[in-house]
């Protein structure tokens, strides 16, 4: 196949990429920029619940008695999340009286409280407010059952999409610096393609393979030695735990991120800590210290697509690597317009000279 056929070949590939998947690319994109800065923009939405007072220094049974006075009948505390850094309300999770038979993470009410008060600040269930839907959107269209695999083949073809992108970008002729010229077309919105494209298709390239990954755990795990996540049937915390939480956290040791009660599936206390995890037997009282768990490369993948842990560059790198493909998603469509009332003007005729 001659070069110039090579090229036509992925100018197809890309422009239909393009094209066909607009619709699906935007959201995806412009929903991933939204969500690297979640925490601001949840604080943003809902100033309410994030009024607190000061700092989370009260007992974990005060915190749990004031939500349960706001639960419904037959809702059970199941997690305790104290805020990260210090800064935010303390997050207590609680389990509906009927499991539900939705597929995804199973559903909860969540109370905020003051960490210096234990007074309620707001009640939401988990998939309620704009960040749980963006959250959603983002990572399954909406789409029951099939979502995730629909997102992870849009990442896929973001990943072709990109590389082929950098492949028509190359000049055909001269020094790589022609490249970077602004009017390699007489069109505004070709030349912005063109120069937004190659600053972002890197980016762009490893967004959507560590999307691809995150939706197809079973699939790339094993290459690196991984066995894909289970991801067992939630089970009802018990009724009546042994244990009190404040004696548990007190065995725990150290300052604890978060608490999770025992189940009948797995009857132990759950303490995060700042560096590993303590489990306490609910019959005995028994404390196990886990050590941190390793990062594993389904982890770094996770970390490098949503940004948790790496910085503001990064951040802003993220934020752009979804801001930009919904540009060029529109002005590739605006381009192929263009090429299409421009092969619909009528050639005009030359007259012969008297």
């Amino acid at each position: 196949m001659s070069k110039t056929r090579l090229r036509n070949l992925w100018f197809d590939v890309h422009k239909w990429i393009g094209l066909l998947l607009a619709v699906l690319i935007i959201p995806l994109s412009l929903t991933g920029s939204a969500l690297v800065w979640h925490d601001w923009l949840d604080a943003r939405v809902n100033p309410e619940r994030y009024a607190v007072s000061g700092a989370a220094t009260l007992p974990a049974s005060r915190y749990v008695e004031a939500a349960r006075a706001v639960l419904a009948p037959g809702e059970q505390v199941v997690s305790l999340r104290y805020p990260e850094h210090g800064d935010g309300p303390v997050m207590v999770s609680a389990a509906p009286a009927k499991a539900g038979t939705a597929a995804g993470p199973p559903r909860r009410t969540n109370v905020y409280l003051d960490g210096a008060t234990a007074r309620v600040l707001d009640k939401a269930g988990s998939r309620e407010g704009l960040v749980q839907v963006l959250h959603v959107l983002h990572g399954s269209l909406m789409v029951p059952g099939m979502g995730r695999q629909i997102v992870g083949w849009i990442g896929v073809a973001m990943l072709v999409s990109s590389l082929t992108g950098l492949w028509l970008w190359w000049p055909l002729t001269g020094s790589f610096a022609r490249g970077f010229r602004w009017k390699r077309r007489p069109q505004f919105d070709a030349n912005l393609h063109h120069q937004l494209g190659f600053w972002i298709c890197i980016p762009l390239a490893m967004l959507s393979f560590t999307g691809a990954w995150i939706s197809f755990p079973a699939f790339f795990g094993p290459m690196v030695g991984e066995k894909p996540p289970q991801r067992p049937a939630p089970a009802p915390a018990l009724a009546q735990p042994v244990q009190q939480v404040d004696t548990v956290v007190a065995k725990a040791g150290g300052q604890p991120v978060s608490i999770a009660w025992p189940t009948g599936k797995s009857p132990v206390w759950k303490i995060g800590l700042e560096r590993g995890e303590a489990e306490v037997a609910d019959a005995t009282g028994a404390v196990a210290i886990k050590p941190p768990k390793p990062e594993t490369i389904a982890r770094t993948m996770r970390r490098w697509h949503d940004g948790t842990g790496m910085g503001p560059l990064w951040q802003v790198v993220i934020f752009l690597g979804g801001i930009i493909p919904a540009v060029l998603s529109i002005t590739g469509i605006t381009m192929w317009v263009n090429s299409r009332k421009w092969r619909k003007r009528p050639t005009r005729r030359v007259a012969p000279a008297e």
